[in-house]
């Protein structure tokens, strides 16, 4: 595992060993999909103490995606894959939001205040994008480009989890596969999982493009020319290793299938 783009705080001495924003798990995978995980940690660093939250409002889904680590580093393992992952709530800085987005910076999630992003200094959100946003994507940028250019890696796929009731609806898929105009890999993937028909798949469910969560694969994918791929499975059914572990093997051989013929 590599340890690649620290976060310093600016106010601690300079001694202090600053904080990895993103890590690098099997960087020598053989695979030619690169997984990313951007809402893998609920960690927030200590400049940022709670941001005013509780810890049972910091351990929900407002602050990270449950499980979604779990299955992206098992992934990870079957498929012989790079994991890029994060190690910062996306309460500080959502990575999968474009930084000048207002958004990116959530100052209300569902129906939760987040009382210490409330009116913020523009100076702080600048050091956030720079330290945070800049750090993380820089760090794909970096290992993704003489991959690319070797031939190594076809596709970008990124790990979430969804939470199973979101202001009040209940949402009934167990999976959603979201992709925009190239959706080459989402259809051989949802292909493999409509075999089994006590799955609910959703296409562009519970979230698409239109919402904007789409901004790391195109950053990282869709201008490479890279088969993108955005994998959603609700987080009730990823909530312990065994379930994560389970989906992970559900998964690993339809993206292999799928990466076959890219």
């Amino acid at each position: 595992m590599v340890h690649a783009s620290r976060m310093a705080t600016g106010q601690e001495p300079a001694t202090q060993a600053a904080e990895p924003i993103a890590l690098v798990e099997n960087p020598q995978g053989h695979s030619p999909i690169l997984l990313i995980c951007e809402h893998a940690s609920r960690h927030l660093p200590d400049r940022y103490g709670t941001l005013g939250l509780t810890p049972e409002q910091l351990d929900s889904h407002i602050a990270w995606d449950p499980g979604a680590l779990g299955v992206a580093k098992e992934l990870s393992r079957l498929l012989d894959a790079p994991l890029i992952h994060a190690t910062v709530s996306r309460l500080v800085l959502d990575l999968n939001r474009d930084p000048s987005a207002p958004d990116s910076i959530w100052t209300l999630s569902e129906r939760t205040a987040i009382p210490a992003n409330q009116n913020l200094d523009p100076a702080e959100r600048a050091y956030r994008v720079r330290e945070v946003y800049e750090a993380f994507h820089g760090t794909i940028d970096r290992f993704i480009e003489p991959r690319v250019k070797a031939g190594r890696t076809r596709s970008v796929v990124s790990i979430h989890s969804f939470t199973p009731v979101y202001r009040d609806v209940q949402r009934p898929w167990h999976i959603g596969l979201i992709h925009d105009r190239d959706a080459r890999f989402a259809k051989s993937v949802e292909a493999g999982l409509r075999k089994d028909p006590a799955l609910n798949v959703g296409m562009n469910e519970p979230y698409s493009p239109a919402d904007r969560v789409f901004h790391t694969l195109e950053r990282h994918a869709e201008r490479r020319g890279l088969a993108p791929l955005m994998i959603e499975i609700r987080n009730d059914l990823i909530r312990t290793e065994d379930g994560q572990a389970s989906w992970a093997h559900r998964l690993a051989p339809l993206l292999r299938e799928g990466a076959q013929t890219l």
